[in-house]
């Protein structure tokens, strides 16, 4: 029987949570009821310049849902600062967008120095530094930073995939490296002995590395080809891997080439490289390549397409980078949708940490996001897929490293 005293008492709780809602949001910078104020640090300028893509298809993502009205009601507010790659900047800008602009917490900034640089700030202020744009396992280790958590596979778990992939295909071979000289090479490096084995961590003959700051990596290629090696593991950014592509193509250097998944992108890798020169490289992939004509009537690609003809310009189409950006935002977007109207800092990391099954447009079919209070590595899984001069071409199963 519904009483006046009944009806009162609901209605003082239903009062009772509002105001706590209300509450909680006054208590989290970057949070009104009518916005969630969000930052990142990108490198639209600088020796990744080629990633600044992954930064407009964030700012574009979000636009779009804005344009379908916003997530619970609120318009989301990116705002995307230029670091050039560099850890110093990054760390001022950081700070500006904490302590100058507000923002709610950090999403998606790029590159493994970079984020390193600020990781301890965030988690020492309890601020969600979320799918940090890199695979540095660092990113992955909810004991030591709870605030900290990555997105894309992990680049030891990806470099494992090729050191098997090396001990099934080529197991006499004399195995050559390049890594970029900071957290994701040597993670690099690690993974790939991890791959090949014990027995077989000395068939890695030689390894090289560069500086960011570097104008080119060609003496490096030119010492990695005097070791006689036939398997060339390529462990750069885009600006690097493109040189290192087409290095070894015109020093007569024939090896059977393997590239991280992070520099796969045919607009700002392959072709700078020169299509003819990248023919037959190797990558391991987590998405759809959007060259490829089997996706044409998958509805994923359509709604990547859609979104792209609208919201970005047409050379972005078959740019990974923006595949990049749409699937980690369409995750960002989940994370958000999951919090309801709890937007406080503790429930947004909780909830990122809650990712069950979660399927992007454009991943692999068999590829589903998990996370979990001792899992910060969503994308777990990846495939095989060798460049044929147009476009990627899958082969094999999922891996795993």
């Amino acid at each position: 029987m519904i009483t006046r005293r009944s009806l009162l008492r609901s209605g003082a709780a239903a009062a009772a949570a509002l105001a706590g809602a209300r509450a909680a949001r006054a208590e989290t910078p970057g949070v009104s009821d009518t916005e969630i104020r969000i930052g990142q640090t990108m490198p639209y300028s600088g020796p990744a310049s080629a990633y600044g893509v992954i930064g407009k298809a964030d700012l574009a993502y979000f636009t779009m849902i804005n344009d379908m009205g916003g997530i619970n009601g609120r318009r989301v507010t990116l705002i995307s600062l230029d670091d050039g790659y560099s850890p110093p900047k990054t760390v001022e800008q950081t700070r500006r967008l904490v302590e100058q602009e507000g923002v709610a917490f950090l999403f998606n900034s790029l590159g493994t120095a970079p984020c390193a640089a600020v990781r301890q700030y965030l988690n020492d202020n309890r601020i969600p530094q979320l799918f940090c744009a890199t695979g540095a396992s660092l990113f992955a280790d909810p004991k030591s930073f709870p605030w900290t958590m990555g997105w894309q596979p992990n680049y030891r778990t990806e470099a494992g995939i090729f050191g098997k992939y090396i001990a099934r295909t080529k197991p006499d071979a004399k195995v050559a490296i390049l890594t970029q000289n900071d957290g994701f090479g040597k993670d690099y490096l690690i993974g790939l002995k991890d791959g090949l084995g014990p027995e077989r961590v000395g068939q890695i003959v030689a390894a090289a590395t560069y500086e960011t700051s570097e104008p080119t990596v060609d003496s490096q290629i030119v010492t990695l080809q005097g070791s006689g090696a036939d398997v060339f593991v390529i462990a750069a950014t885009p600006k690097f891997a493109a040189q290192a592509i087409r290095k070894a193509y015109d020093v007569g250097w024939t090896p059977l080439r393997l590239v991280t998944d992070v520099s796969q992108s045919i607009a700002s890798v392959m072709k700078p490289a020169g299509v003819d020169k990248a023919k037959g490289v190797v990558t391991a992939v987590y998405g759809k390549d959007p060259t490829d004509a089997r996706w044409a009537d998958d509805p994923g690609f359509k709604a990547y397409a859609e979104f792209i003809a609208k919201y970005m310009s047409p050379k972005d189409l078959i740019d990974s980078n923006a595949v990049y950006g749409f699937g980690a935002t369409a995750t960002m977007v989940q994370v958000l949708r999951q919090c309801g109207g709890d937007l406080t800092r503790e429930n947004v990391m909780r909830q990122a940490a809650s990712l069950k099954d979660f399927v992007l447009p454009m991943t692999l079919p068999g590829i589903s996001i998990n996370t979990s209070a001792d899992n910060f590595t969503p994308i777990r899984q990846e495939q095989l897929a060798t460049f044929d001069g147009q476009g990627w071409r899958l082969f094999g199963e999922l891996l795993a490293g």
